[in-house]
């Protein structure tokens, strides 16, 4: 069977990240959504998502398909009700659809997901899914936990070397080409997981669950609390605490993340710090693309959610909750609003448009920094979605 990954009304409460990818390519845990489907079924997927995303992301038809909610977690139990799953038979949530078995006639006379649910036949209530983009980091222990098993089983770690101090040795796991000095891992909290040709540098204070990507680094004597996934080719130093950055992103400097979901291509400026908790401790209230409104969160520690390709200078502070959307360059003294829209360039003295042309060629430089070209495809999403985004850049 052909397995395609479907983004459903969901992804509207995702953003800013399903900006820029389908909801499955979120990382939560060690993986991305769609690498976790992609190891539980053992061969590729394809993608059904928004129009202005498909040259990146392109979808497969074949004669037999099976739509899976991109926003839905898997483990073996989902996989076997799946994989049970007559032609024209759905599996559904609580109120939302989990998967579709579908014919290659029928699919592409499909628009949209919304409501997809209706008429499903089979049901699982214990599915793990994502519904907000706080949920992110806030399930991201259990995401690490599953990860770890599915990566490290039949597997067996490189050797640590002497100059570390190691509690629960048994529960980390270094890849091929991963190097740690002189640093403290903690794992009797939660499983630590560090990436082929990463780097933990001398001086790091880690407590698991924790995860660093592949080619990603620790600084020198940061600070790093559980549950934390540093994704692929980052850079990061100073505090983090319960944070998910998705890859490419640098935080190299002191400062405080917590809480927080910080998407690629970002850079926080040394000593940029956010806040995670009110000063009353009531639950913290967050921008919701969904809405276009303020919505509590239901949470006392929240953070920030910062967009692909935002970057922020030295001495930033960012208040509870602050949402910042795509290519946001934020600067200046004092707190810039709760939510940074897209393409914003200023901060709390005010805004002004970010122009596309410049922005542009800012993530190109940032591209070839990595190796990397800002293709076509890249560009076309960037400017769909800077005009998509006028409205709320309403100064």
């Amino acid at each position: 069977m052909n397995h395609i990954l479907f983004d459903d009304e969901t992804r509207l409460s995702l953003l800013p990240f399903t900006f820029t990818r389908p909801v499955s390519e979120i990382r939560i845990g060690i993986l991305t959504i769609r690498e976790k489907w992609e190891k539980h079924l053992g061969q590729q997927v394809s993608y059904f998502t928004e129009d202005y995303l498909r040259e990146k992301f392109p979808l497969n038809i074949g004669p037999d398909n099976v739509l899976i909610n991109g926003s839905v977690l898997p483990d073996p139990e989902l996989l076997k009700e799946i994989n049970a799953l007559k032609p024209g038979e759905k599996l559904s949530g609580d109120g939302f659809l989990i998967a579709w078995r579908i014919s290659g006639e029928e699919l592409p006379t499909i628009k949209s997901m919304h409501g997809a649910h209706a008429g499903a036949l089979k049901k699982n209530t214990s599915a793990f899914k994502l519904n907000f983009c706080w949920d992110i980091f806030s399930k991201n222990e259990k995401a690490l936990g599953d990860d770890y098993h599915l990566l490290t089983r039949g597997k067996k770690s490189l050797p640590l070397s002497t100059s570390n101090r190691l509690i629960n040795p048994e529960n980390i796991f270094l890849e091929e080409g991963a190097r740690v000095e002189c640093s403290i891992l903690n794992a009797s909290e939660g499983f630590i997981y560090i990436g082929k040709n990463s780097e933990v540098m001398e001086g790091a204070m880690i407590r698991g669950p924790f995860s660093l990507g592949d080619h990603a680094q620790v600084k020198m004597g940061a600070k790093i609390y559980g549950a934390t996934t540093i994704g692929p080719h980052c850079r990061v130093g100073g505090e983090v605490n319960n944070s998910v950055i998705f890859g490419c992103s640098n935080k190299a400097h002191d400062g405080f993340l917590g809480n927080a979901v910080i998407g690629e291509w970002c850079n926080l400026g040394a000593d940029s710090n956010n806040s995670n908790l009110k000063n009353n401790y009531s639950k913290v209230k967050m921008w919701n693309y969904k809405d276009e409104n303020y919505i509590n969160t239901g949470l006392t520690f929240c953070g920030l959610m910062m967009g692909d390709h935002s970057k922020c200078s030295i001495n930033t502070m960012f208040n509870t909750g602050t949402v910042v959307g795509v290519s946001a360059n934020i600067f200046g003294t004092g707190f810039p609003p709760k939510f940074v829209p897209s393409f914003s360039w200023g901060g709390s003295d005010g805004f002004k448009t970010y122009r596309l042309e410049e922005a542009v060629e800012v993530a190109s430089r940032v591209f070839e920094r990595r190796g990397k070209e800002l293709d076509q495809a890249e560009q076309k999403i960037l400017k769909y979605l800077f005009d998509a985004s006028t409205k709320f850049r309403s100064w």
